[in-house]
């Protein structure tokens, strides 16, 4: 924070000068008062826009399971998956259905349902085989 304000503060004192410098030399006999506000805005513009991308920029990661990636061990706090969700990743993988997660763990169909479902979008899966295959990848299951 403190490097970007003062690399602001400079670039204002630079502009000053650079004003004072080409008023007294150039522009006062040639260029009318709108010219002058129309550079400054221009200049104040470009400037506050590449200051707010400065400030703003988000860090994107790159998606969890890239094709082509080897094994990589990813711990589930990583992936925000909750350790009953993981419980259900393992017992798809053992290939039950979710009647049948839902008696094992005394869970009602519907919370399986959405566990499941909440399961597929932290891992990148439409169906519940490529979510096997991209768990065993990052080695959340083996």
């Amino acid at each position: 924070m403190k490097r970007s304000t003062y690399l602001y503060a400079l670039s204002m004192a630079g502009l000053l000068f650079l004003l004072k410098l080409v008023d007294y030399k150039y522009l006062v006999y040639d260029l009318k008062m709108e010219y002058y506000v129309a550079i400054i805005a221009i200049f104040f513009t470009l400037l506050g826009l590449w200051i707010g991308r400065k400030l703003t920029a988000t860090h994107r990661p790159e998606p969890i399971l890239a094709a082509g990636t080897s094994a990589v061990r990813i711990s589930l706090a990583d992936l925000g998956i909750s350790q009953r969700e993981s419980e259900v990743l393992h017992l798809i993988a053992a290939g039950h259905s979710n009647q049948e997660i839902a008696d094992t763990l005394f869970l009602s169909l519907n919370t399986i349902k959405k566990h499941t479902s909440t399961l597929f979008r932290k891992l990148e899966a439409e169906r519940r085989t490529q979510a096997i295959e991209n768990a065993r990848r990052i080695g959340l299951i083996e």
